[in-house]
């Protein structure tokens, strides 16, 4: 981590190397990635809690608020959740509790809290509570590039995009003080370029946390029909403040003379440093710079009369430019993804904006040729190359069989050497697929599921499977951690087996390997046995990730 001081003074916090510093009004500054801008503007605006399940762009929001925790001893709880769902609704709990609480999620985790977080909204807030998703435009490490802002909107909340690392710093304070003034959850959405990408940030003097204060209404959280119709009618109510907010927000801007131009531009969050990017000598017609949600409609009505054509710039789908394109007058041309203006899919970039103004784009320096490809492949060493082996191996001897596979770092069997899965959905997928797939004949089916999105949600799939005893072999490739985002805690490490033979797992047909070359004779016949085994079983090949045994190896020498 970098630190910038002023250069006539020096300093040592009593608070530790995260503390922000406070001494005659002096701010510090650090250098920070857009998730840690985002964490160090929770932790300084007062946050009791973060609960999250890790997911890039949105992993390291978490993992820094932890490194703050054991840097500073701060009562905050930083624990992974199992799910985004249980991570929306314990953060909910601590809102309810009156302590302010930060969720955070990527995008298609969003659609694994879709439920406690629309409901969140009927049942409103106590302490502030800020969900923070991480979109992830042209897919970087993701299935999808779904639009957050669409949930947002959904839920009737005001929504916030940062532009920078500063104002993802400064939204934190203003958003959690608007949930507590609105009594409503609030969204931020990012996106991963801001995420990764650096820059300074001014730090201000951090704020105590909330006292206990438990809600004493409590019938306004039980959502009956009674209470929620109730309840709904309220947030309805509050629609007419929330855009009066959005119209005064100092996170919106909007700068014009009186006077007619050919071309006006909407930049939402990010795209608006790329707008800034195609004029370095000053943007020579209105622009609305959009961080704030709903959409300004006073605002955007002036522009149309302003502006013979509208140019809306925004990462992700066109949130944006289709709600416009129902509020103006039809002679006002908007252009934007939807037109063709702009790409319908990727990430934004400044070139790419400076082609939909017609700017010329420099050449860049040649792209070498004849370079091999270097595709993502599993570790050396890694116990999952193991795994794919033995399954490979044995399905050769079954013709039509089929393997459903899962989200994680195990994914990769799906390209070569191994090209071992038929499909990859969603997280939890793995074993549903398969008893679908072995209920409609298909045989043998298996399913392969990491450990920790087995926890996440393959559980209730097994007990489906359970309760048909289906004719599926359901393989748990166990690493003892979440390998793909980086090595965080696994929920069920050691409880494998404990918690298959709860939800009903034949302790016959409950079988653990260990993947290792010397032991592939085991695996194989203990696969082709389960596999001929016309009911579920269920395989855990168990072997560390070759990665944290590394750093712990290299960890353990520096002591």
């Amino acid at each position: 981590m970098c630190y910038l001081w002023p250069t006539n003074l020096s300093f040592q916090s009593k608070k530790g190397k995260f503390a922000p510093q406070e001494s005659d009004n002096i701010m510090m500054k650090k250098l920070l990635l857009g998730d840690e801008a985002i964490a160090q503007g929770a932790i300084d605006a007062g946050l009791s809690g973060v609960y999250a399940y890790p997911g890039t762009p949105s992993t390291e929001i978490t993992e820094y608020i932890q490194g703050y925790q054991k840097a500073t001893g701060a009562d905050i709880y930083c624990r992974w959740c199992t799910n985004e769902k249980t991570a929306m609704e314990t953060a909910l709990g601590m809102s309810f509790a009156g302590k302010r609480s930060l969720v955070c999620m990527k995008h298609v985790g969003m659609n694994v809290a879709a439920d406690p977080f629309v409901n969140s909204s009927i049942t409103g807030v106590n302490g502030g509570l800020v969900v923070l998703v991480a979109d992830d435009p042209s897919m970087h490490s993701s299935q999808d590039e779904q639009d957050s802002r669409y949930y947002g909107k959904f839920a009737l909340i005001p929504i916030f995009e940062p532009s920078s690392q500063q104002e993802a710093y400064d939204m934190m304070e203003y958003a959690y003080n608007l949930s507590e003034s609105l009594k409503l959850p609030v969204m931020m959405r990012t996106v991963t370029r801001l995420a990764h990408s650096r820059a300074v940030v001014t730090l201000k003097p951090q704020r105590e946390q909330n006292r206990l204060n438990p809600v004493e209404n409590s019938r306004d959280w039980v959502l009956l029909p009674v209470n929620a119709r109730r309840r709904y009618a309220s947030l309805i109510e509050k629609q007419e403040e929330i855009m009066n907010l959005s119209l005064e927000s100092p996170f919106n801007s909007y700068k014009s003379e009186a006077k007619e131009y050919e071309m006006g531009a909407i930049a939402c969050g990010n795209a608006f440093n790329y707008l800034q990017e195609c004029f370095p000598d000053g943007i020579p017609f209105p622009v609305l710079k959009l961080s704030q949600y709903p959409i300004p409609t006073n605002i955007v009505l002036t522009m149309a009369e302003q502006c013979k054509s509208l140019m809306v710039i925004e990462d992700g789908q066109p949130f944006v430019e289709e709600q416009i394109k129902g509020m103006l007058p039809t002679e006002c041309n908007i252009v934007g993804r939807l037109s063709g203006a702009l790409p319908r899919t990727g990430e934004l970039n400044p070139d790419i904006v400076k082609a939909a103004f017609g700017i010329p784009v420099l050449p860049h320096a040649d792209v070498a040729q004849n370079i091999v490809a270097r595709p993502p492949a599993l570790c050396q060493g890694c116990g999952h190359r193991n795994v794919y082996e033995a399954i490979n191996l044995v399905l050769k001897e079954y013709e039509g069989s089929k393997v459903f596979g899962d989200i994680g770092c195990y994914t990769l069997g799906a390209l070569p050497p191994y090209q071992a899965l038929d499909s990859t959905v969603d997280m939890g997928a793995s074993i549903t697929m398969a008893k679908g797939a072995a209920d409609a004949g298909i045989f043998p089916a298996v399913a392969i599921i990491g450990d920790s999105t087995f926890t996440h949600s393959g559980m209730t799939g097994l007990l489906d499977a359970v309760n048909a005893n289906s004719p599926i072999t359901v393989i748990i490739s166990d690493n003892l951690t979440t390998g793909m985002t980086g090595g965080q805690d696994s929920a069920g490490t050691n409880k494998f087996e404990a918690i298959c033979k709860g939800i009903g797992v034949d302790p016959e047909h409950l079988k653990v390997v260990v993947p290792l070359p010397q032991n592939m004779e085991e695996i194989t016949r203990i696969l082709r046995e389960e596999i001929n085994y016309r009911g579920l079983s269920v395989i855990i090949p168990r072997r560390e990730c070759i990665q944290t045994l590394t750093r712990k190896a290299k960890a353990k020498n520096k002591q």
